[in-house]
This record gives structure tokens, sequence and C-alpha cells, in this order.
């Protein structure tokens, strides 16, 4: 079974979901970094892909992009450090990223190469779902890779509802406009955009990022959906010590659980 079912089949409340950019601090940093969220008591763990243009990130993971990029990764070298990932997690592993450098690499390949690896879901913000039923669907499905699609508070009921039927992993929702990193102030707004999923009783589960920075933020998202994605916050967190990282991943992790 894909890891991310078998975890909601298991647990459907306080879902944590920490982001870090593949390749930063350091090049090789990848799988250190997924062994000490794992240790850490992480639900499911998100790789992002780097990009030069991650148009829906902030300036701290566009930064992380840029570290990343310039130590030389790419999605091959991020597919060779993965490749023996499951010597040392057993947790979900979500690969994040945009559609440029997936595509050029190829769908079909990046697919199965994905899947070779262990890796369980994936997030394309910039992925059309008309463009992905359309053309791309029977390659994740081969793959048993499943598809996160994004919707916002602003998002229709009728658009959500499409969603949900062809989403196969979790469904991501953004909790504010704009971009990730920023601190959002849970006002009623946002409140009544949780509470409006949260009654649409959808059949994937819901996981919020975008603000999600704190573990106030954190808790108060678990109130309504499944769970909080947080990926700003933690790479702060990472650049606080660098010659300690795994002491940052843990305290961090505990200041959010706790």
């Amino acid at each position: 079974m894909n890891r991310i079912k078998g975890l909601f089949r298991n647990k459907q409340t306080d879902i944590l979901t920490i982001y870090f950019t593949a390749g930063y601090p350091a090049v090789d940093s990848t799988r250190h970094i997924i062994q000490e969220l794992d240790k850490a008591g992480v639900d499911i763990i998100e790789i992002g892909m780097p990009f030069s243009d991650p148009m829906a990130d902030g300036v701290t993971i566009q930064e992380s992009n840029q570290t990343a990029l310039q130590n030389g990764i790419s999605i091959a070298r991020l597919f060779e450090q993965l490749k023996d990932i499951r010597d040392v997690t057993d947790k979900p592993l979500v690969l994040m990223g945009y559609f440029n450098p997936v595509f050029q690499y190829g769908v079909k390949e990046f697919c199965s190469k994905a899947r070779e690896c262990g890796i369980d879901g994936v997030i394309i913000p910039d992925l059309p779902m008309r463009e992905y039923k359309t053309i791309y669907q029977p390659f994740f499905e081969a793959n048993d890779l499943g598809i996160c699609f994004l919707i916002t508070p602003e998002t229709t009921e009728k658009r959500v509802r499409e969603i949900d039927e062809i989403n196969t992993g979790f469904i991501y929702l953004v909790t504010s406009p704009g971009v990730t990193g920023r601190q959002v102030q849970f006002k009623n707004n946002q409140v009544e955009a949780l509470t409006r999923i949260e009654h649409l009783h959808l059949k994937n589960p819901v996981l919020a990022g975008f603000g999600i920075s704190n573990n106030e933020s954190y808790k108060t998202v678990c109130k309504y959906v499944n769970g909080g994605i947080i990926g700003s916050s933690f790479i702060n967190a990472l650049n606080n010590n660098t010659q300690n990282i795994s002491d940052n991943i843990h305290q961090f992790v505990q200041s959010m659980i706790l």
C-alpha cells in the first residue's frame, strides 16, 4: 500500500509534514535531514526539488533553492541520493517542485524513477489538473504515486469537488493568498476557509500550508483539517547552527508537537 494512504488509514489528526529543500544547506544534506526528521517523529517528509523560479515560494525557500542549485543539485542527483533512502526511513516521502524540471527530465521517466526510490507522492503546483488528466495521469497511476493538488480559500466548491475526485495523495490547502513564508494570523477569514473545507467532508485528507510557522498556527489548522505543512520556518531553523543540524531538527519538531 502507498505509505500516504497507510498513514491516513491509521492516523487522521495532527499530521505533521515538514518541507525542506534537497541539497540545502549542503549538497549532501538530503539523506541526513530525512533520517533526522524520521527520528524526530515527523509524519510526512516533503522534499523540495530546487528550481530557479519557485513562483509560489517566498524569500526563505527561494534562497534555499538558489543555494541548492549552486551546490549542484538536480533531479538526477536527487534521485541518486534517494536510491537507498528506504534503508533509513519508512515515513511517507513526497517530492514537491515545479513542472519545468520534471518535464525536462521526462514525466514518464520521473515517475518511474520516483517509484524506484520509494517516493509516495508528488506536489507540482503549476501542473494544471486538465493536463494531468489528459496526458500524465497514467504515468503516476502506474507507479502508485499520489498526486497532491492545491486549493485555496477562494477555490469554488465545484472545483474542490473536481480535485477531490482525481486527487490520490492529500489535498494541499493554501491558507492565504501570497507566497510561502508569510506569517499568518488566523483571523476570521482564514478560520472560515478552514471550516468550509472541513464541512465539505472530502474523501481525500487535507493538509494546510503557507504561513504555518509555529506551534500555535500548527495546532490551529489541526482543529479543522488533518494536519499542517511547515517549510520556511524549518529552513530558518536549519540555519541557526549549521554545525549541529541534528539538534536543530529535533528541537524544531519538538517545538511543534508539544
